[in-house]
């Protein structure tokens, strides 16, 4: 039995972190019909795409993209990224507004500590899941930001993802009402760009495997086929 440590550098508005995860999770599943007793851990870590974006309210979405990509180029990536989210099953939607994302990745560290408690303690729950609160945290902050135009700025937006997720609504509410995490989220943003890590989604694999962008389930499988090859 195998246990893949796999950490994700991502942020909260970057669509392909979205279609990585979920290409990841194909692979996931892939290789558990051939390898059921292998389990997964899977933690995410910051990153800042534009620090500088503002926060709440935030600023329109597509006019947003327009500013920084040009109208016709905006049209391609939407596009591009409408049949690229159809084949992972994801309705992306480029309504809504866009923003700062650190109260998102200081939610996203919440539910991290609090999994590491869980793990700790023995009390995570099984199943065929693929990875535990701290992704499914995140799994909501992409579907509402991606698939519902919600905005990533907006406490209840932010509020009901996590709840939503399992953590409790008096925490996360006190979490955004302090800046609880805000210099372990930056340090550790800092800290990916240090690493030379310039782009999101990054996946490590085992601390020593490095997958850069959403690659294919094919890239990911690879990767768990040599980290099995070598236990033998």
């Amino acid at each position: 039995m195998t246990n893949f440590n796999i950490q994700i550098i991502s942020d909260s508005v970057c669509p392909w972190c979205y279609v990585g995860y979920r290409r990841l999770s194909r692979a996931i599943s892939t290789h558990k019909l051939t390898n059921p007793l292998d389990t997964f851990t899977i933690t995410w870590s910051p990153f800042y795409l534009n620090a500088a974006s503002p926060a709440y309210p935030g600023v329109d979405k597509r006019s947003f993209y327009e500013s920084k990509f040009g109208a016709a180029r905006t049209g391609a990536i939407f596009e591009r990224l409408a049949a690229v989210g159809e084949g992972e099953g994801i309705k992306f939607s480029f309504g809504g507004r866009t923003g700062k994302t650190r109260d998102s990745h200081r939610l996203i560290w919440l539910s991290g500590l609090k999994e590491k408690e869980l793990r700790e303690s023995g009390t995570v729950p099984g199943g065929d899941a693929i990875g535990g609160l701290q992704t499914r945290v995140v799994e909501r902050l992409f579907r509402a930001y991606f698939e519902e135009e919600k905005n990533i700025t907006e406490r209840g937006v932010l509020v009901e993802a996590a709840v939503g997720a399992g953590l409790e609504k008096g925490e996360v509410e006190g979490l955004l009402d302090s800046d609880v995490g805000g210099k372990e989220v930056d340090g550790e943003a800092e800290g990916a760009r240090r690493q030379f890590v310039t782009g999101v989604p990054y996946f490590m694999v085992q601390g020593q495997y490095a997958i850069e962008g959403a690659d294919e389930p094919e890239t990911f499988l690879e990767v768990f086929g040599k980290i099995k090859g070598a236990e033998q």
